[in-house]
């Protein structure tokens, strides 16, 4: 059956906005890598501070999810897109255009800003606003955040490292038309949310709210180390560079490509049926990767398994923490320590075990992810009862 809100909540060219907002934002965030180059010869810098670019717009990202989290309750669902889309507009061109390199940092600062803002509000919005459905429109949603990372490199290497304003300079634009237009077809306010519960839910959704941090932290760390180490991890057993970057790309490809897949499970299985299997399904192709000859395709395994977990897990959280609007803000902001901890974490073990350790040292923390998963669905069941 249809939830009202479903009918409401997002128009039909609302949608295909949104999913245009979410290319978007994964296309901006991926200019700044294969920019680096061009960011060094226009600047003047190290590689280290020209990589600084990436730093302030995820360092924004992190403060524009929890501030637009915490004026939501105060401003539209439409002001909250316009405001997000608005900042992404002016940061980009901002970066496309500074004349020094603070200046630049400081527009990938406030480009980061909007971007939080867009990721929160569209993940918020999509996790309520289709019903029965919005599973697998949340895994809809952010598979476009994965075309989006394909095509901004892609965009990058047709205009030349040097040319990368005009790529920023693209993305400013397109945020600016969306701040217009992508915000219309979209219903002021969700009014037949569930009440807050009072009195003896305190305990209860501290524990389900910090399994779900600990489970998007364990998965973002997986992701995110899986994407920086696998190619050196290849490296060392015997394949090429070449291929090694290849399978890297495949990897990113198949999260993409996962989260299409999934949509009509979704319409079948409960989300922690699938977290569970995506959970098994990522740690055992991790053990995988210890076999050389299956490696690069059990790279992929996990790209696919990983792939729904982001998404699903989000309309979970909704469903089993309904009283906690402030949730999904701060497990988006949490998973974002897994992505910027792990990797160079997971260095530190390499240096003392080796190269070879990386497969034992990612299935680790898989199989973390996968007791935590079990664990929350324990505690959710629990709560619900």
């Amino acid at each position: 059956m249809k939830s009202p809100v479903a009918d409401r909540l997002f128009s039909r060219s609302a949608t295909v906005a949104s999913c245009v907002g979410f290319v978007l934002i994964g296309m901006i965030q991926a200019l700044y890598g294969p920019a680096i180059p061009g960011l060094r010869h226009e600047f003047g810098l190290s590689p280290s501070a020209a990589g600084l670019g990436l730093s302030l717009h995820f360092a924004g990202g992190v403060a524009g999810v929890l501030a637009f989290n915490a004026v939501h309750s105060r401003i539209s669902n439409r002001a909250l897109l316009v405001w997000g889309y608005g900042l992404m507009a002016a940061g980009g061109a901002g970066f496309a255009l500074a004349p020094n390199w603070p200046l630049a940092l400081a527009a990938a600062f406030l480009c980061g800003l909007g971007f939080g803002g867009i990721d929160y509000g569209l993940n918020q919005l999509f996790a309520v606003g289709f019903g029965n459905r919005s599973t697998a429109m949340l895994n809809v949603l952010n598979a476009h955040y994965g075309i989006g990372a394909v095509l901004g490199p892609v965009m990058v290497a047709w205009l030349g490292p040097d040319d990368y304003p005009y790529a920023f300079g693209v993305c400013a634009a397109l945020a600016a038309v969306l701040a217009f237009a992508g915000s219309s077809g979209v219903r002021t306010r969700v009014s037949d949310a569930p009440p807050v519960e009072k009195g003896g839910v305190g305990l209860g959704l501290s524990r389900v709210l910090v399994g779900f941090l600990v489970l998007y932290i364990l998965n973002v760390a997986v992701e995110a180390s899986v994407g920086g180490w696998e190619p050196t991890h290849l490296e060392t057993v015997g394949y090429t560079a070449a291929v090694a970057a290849s399978a890297t790309s495949v990897y990113w490809l198949m999260m993409t490509v996962g989260r299409f897949l999934v949509v009509p499970i979704t319409l079948r299985y409960s989300p922690e049926r699938i977290l569970a299997v995506c959970a098994v399904g990522m740690t055992v192709c991790l053990l995988l990767t210890l076999v050389k000859g299956v490696a690069p395709v059990a790279y992929a395994g996990v790209g696919l398994f990983i792939a729904p977990v982001f998404p699903t897990g989000l309309s979970w959280l909704n469903r089993a923490l309904p009283q906690a609007e402030r949730a999904g803000a701060w497990v988006m902001a949490a998973s974002n320590v897994g992505g910027v901890a792990a990797p160079p974490l997971l260095g530190v073990g390499i240096e003392a075990a080796g190269i070879h350790a990386v497969p034992w040292l990612l299935t680790a923390m898989s199989g973390a992810s996968l007791l935590a998963t079990l664990r929350l669905i324990r505690l959710t069941r629990r709560s619900a009862s």
